[in-house]
C-alpha cells in the first residue's frame, strides 16, 4: 500500500475530528424520567443558531421541551456551548443524538430503560468497604476467625451471600479511579471523572457548573416517600458519602456538599466531618462563612448527637444527625485495641456497628421503606499509607456491620443487601513473618511451607485479635508504594507515614522508621510527587442477598449497580 500524502492525512484527520463534545456521553444508560443536564461544547466560537441538534432525527427542543442557554463564549475560551438543565427522556428506547456544526457531525448513542413495574424490595442497604480488595477480606477472616490445617475456623458475614459479580471501576478520563467518580457511578448510573461526583466532567471552570446527573438521594426524594440514611466513619463530606447527594467537579468542595445534604435532608446522617457544619467563628470550623448547619438541621427537626453514649437517642428520633469528629473518625485498632493517643481528642466515638444499628432503628420506622448507605472508609485510609493492620481491623468492623444488616433482614425479609467497594488496592498476603527465625527481617518472612500459620489470639471472643503485635504475623505487602522503610511490624503508636516531603517537594522515605531493627529501604515504583500507595484498577467484587440481588452476576460496569438498586425499589415514577 502506498503512503498517503500529507494533504490526504490532514483531510482525513479533519474529517474525523470532533467538532463538539456531547453530555451525556456515548453509551450512557439512563432511567426513563431520570434528570440530567444536557450540554454540547463546540470546539469553536459560533453564533446562536449556527448548529443543529437532532435526537432520533427530531429537533432537540421537541424532546426536551426546552430551548436551553446558548453561551457564545464560554468562560473566555473562544468556544461556544449549549446547556439545557434538568431535562429527562420521556420514553424508554435507544436514541441517537447528532450535533451538526460547521459541516461536521458528531453523535452519541443513549439507552433509556423504563422503571420497574413493581418493587422487589422495600429496603436497600448498600455497604461500601472503601478500597475493599480480596486481600482485605482474606486478612479479616484470618485475623477474626483463625485458620488451622488449611481451613478457616469460621466465616465472615460477607462469606455467605448468594449473588456475586465483578465490577469494572474505570471513569470517563482514566482506567484508574478514585472514590468520587466510582461511587458516583453507583449513585447516578452515569460515569464521571477523577475527583468528580454527580456530574459529567466538562470544560467549565466553575467546579459547581458541570452537567449534573440526578443522584439516588434526589431520585428517592422526587419519586418516593422512602427515607434516606448515610453512615460513614470518614467525614460525611468525603467522596463516598457525598456522592449520595452531591454534584461537583471537585470533591474538595466540602462546605458546599454540606449544603447539598441539607437540600435533600437524609433522615439519618452519622459520621465525622463536623468542621464543615460549624460556622467559621467556631473553633475547629473549616467553613469560610458563618452558616451554622448544625443549627439549621436542628431547626429542621433533627436530633443532634456527638458521642457514642448519645446513640440511644436514635430510638426516639425521626431524624438523626450524628457528628463524632471534626475530621475522619478513628479506626477500630486504635479505639478498641491499642487505646493510644490517636483517640485522645475524641475519646467517645461510636463504632461503625453502633452507627449502623442506630441508622436502622430510625429508618425502619418508615412504612414505605428506606435506602441506607454504610461506608467503612478507614479501610482505604489505612491502605493508602501501607498500614495493612489498621485496614484489616477495620474490615473486621465492616463485616460486623454487615452482620447486623443480615440480622435485620431476618425480620425484614423485604430487604436487599449489597456489599462491595468503590475501588481496590494493590495488596496481597504472601505468608507470615516469624520472629523466631534467625537472620534479618527478610529472612523471617515465610512463604509456601515455611509460612505455616500466624498466632493471633482472640481471648475475649470479640472478633478482633487481642493485639496485632504477635510473634508470628501475616506477611502483607502492597504492589505500589513511594520510597519507604519496611519494618515488617505493626505501627502501635499511630498510623504509618511511609514518606515525607523534602525541600524539593518530592516524597522520600520517612527516616522516623529507618533505625527500627531490621527495617529495609524500598525504592518506590510510583511518581515521586505521590506520598502514599494508590488505587488499583483491579475489578471489584460485589455481593448481594435478598430480592433484586439476582441481578448481581458475571461482569458488571459500576454504573449498572445503580439500576439494580433502582429496579429493586421500583424508583422512577414521579410522585407528582
Amino acid at each position: 500500500m502506498k503512503y498517503l500524502s500529507k494533504a490526504a492525512v490532514f483531510f482525513i484527520a479533519c474529517l474525523y475530528a470532533n467538532a463538539s463534545t456531547i453530555y451525556p456521553i456515548d453509551r450512557a444508560q439512563m432511567l426513563q424520567g431520570g434528570r440530567f443536564d444536557f450540554k454540547v461544547e463546540f470546539d469553536e466560537q459560533i453564533k446562536s443558531g449556527g448548529f443543529k441538534i437532532l435526537i432520533n432525527g427530531k429537533n432537540y427542543k421537541d424532546i426536551f421541551k426546552k430551548e436551553g442557554e446558548f453561551i457564545e463564549n464560554e468562560d473566555g475560551l473562544n468556544a461556544s456551548a449549549l446547556v439545557i438543565k434538568d431535562v429527562f427522556m420521556p420514553r424508554e428506547g435507544n436514541y441517537k443524538v447528532e450535533v451538526i456544526v460547521s459541516g461536521k457531525k458528531d453523535e452519541v448513542n443513549w439507552h433509556v430503560y423504563a422503571p420497574a413495574a413493581k418493587p422487589k424490595a422495600k429496603n436497600v442497604i448498600l455497604f461500601i468497604g472503601d478500597g475493599l480488595s480480596v486481600a482485605h477480606r482474606t486478612g479479616a477472616r484470618i485475623l477474626s476467625k483463625g485458620v488451622s490445617e488449611g481451613k478457616a475456623n469460621g466465616r465472615l458475614a460477607i462469606d455467605d451471600f448468594p449473588y456475586m459479580a465483578f465490577i469494572g471501576t474505570s471513569g470517563t478520563d482514566s482506567i484508574a479511579t478514585d472514590s468520587a467518580n466510582s461511587m458516583s457511578a453507583y449513585m447516578t448510573g452515569h460515569k464521571s471523572g477523577v475527583n468528580a461526583m454527580g456530574v459529567y466532567v466538562s470544560r467549565a471552570k466553575d467546579s459547581l457548573n458541570h452537567p449534573k446527573q440526578e443522584t439516588i438521594g434526589e431520585l428517592i426524594r422526587r419519586t418516593s416517600d422512602k427515607s434516606i440514611g448515610i453512615v460513614s466513619d470518614a467525614e460525611l463530606e468525603d467522596a463516598t458519602p457525598a456522592a449520595v447527594a452531591a454534584h461537583t467537579r471537585r470533591r474538595s468542595d466540602k462546605s458546599e456538599i454540606v449544603g447539598m445534604f441539607y437540600d435533600i435532608k437524609p433522615e439519618v446522617l452519622l459520621g465525622g466531618g463536623s468542621a464543615y457544619f460549624l460556622p467559621k467563628s467556631t473553633p475547629g470550623s473549616k467553613r469560610k462563612d458563618e452558616i451554622n448547619y448544625i443549627e439549621k438541621f436542628k431547626q429542621s427537626g433533627y436530633t443532634i448527637i456527638t458521642d457514642a453514649a448519645s446513640l440511644h437517642e436514635a430510638k426516639k428520633a425521626d431524624r438523626l444527625l450524628g457528628l463524632f469528629h471534626l475530621g475522619n473518625m478513628d479506626g477500630a485498632l486504635d479505639r478498641q485495641i491499642l487505646k493510644n493517643n490517636v483517640t485522645k481528642k475524641f475519646p467517645n466515638q461510636p463504632d461503625l456497628t453502633e452507627m449502623t444499628a442506630a441508622a436502622l432503628e430510625v429508618l425502619s420506622k418508615n412504612k414505605d421503606g428506606f435506602f441506607l448507605m454504610v461506608e467503612a472508609a478507614l479501610i482505604d485510609k489505612a491502605s493508602h499509607p501501607l498500614d495493612w493492620e489498621r485496614a484489616f481491623y477495620d474490615t473486621v468492623m465492616f463485616d460486623k456491620s454487615v452482620n447486623l444488616a443480615k440480622e435485620f433482614a431476618k425480620t425484614h425479609p423485604d430487604t436487599l443487601i449489597i456489599v462491595t467497594g468503590d475501588h481496590t488496592h494493590g495488596i496481597s498476603i504472601i505468608g507470615t513473618v516469624d520472629d523466631s527465625k534467625q537472620g534479618d527481617m527478610r529472612e523471617k518472612v515465610g512463604v509456601y511451607a515455611d509460612a505455616g500459620f500466624p498466632n493471633y489470639q482472640d481471648k475475649n471472643g470479640d472478633g478482633y485479635p487481642d493485639t496485632p503485635n504477635v510473634s508470628k504475623r501475616l506477611a502483607v505487602f502492597f504492589n505500589n508504594f513511594p520510597d519507604y522503610y519496611e519494618t515488617f511490624r505493626p505501627k502501635l503508636d499511630a498510623q504509618f507515614v511511609p514518606a515525607v516531603q523534602n525541600e524539593k517537594g518530592k516524597y522520600i522515605a520517612n527516616e522516623a522508621y529507618k533505625n527500627i531493627d531490621g527495617a529495609v529501604f524500598r525504592e518506590g515504583n510510583i511518581p515521586r510527587n505521590t506520598d502514599t500507595g494508590v488505587h488499583s484498577v483491579d475489578d471489584m467484587v460485589v455481593q448481594a442477598s435478598g430480592a433484586g440481588g439476582e441481578a448481581i452476576k458475571g461482569y458488571m460496569d459500576n454504573t449498572e449497580l445503580f439500576r439494580v438498586i433502582v429496579d429493586a425499589m421500583a424508583l422512577g415514577k414521579d410522585k407528582k
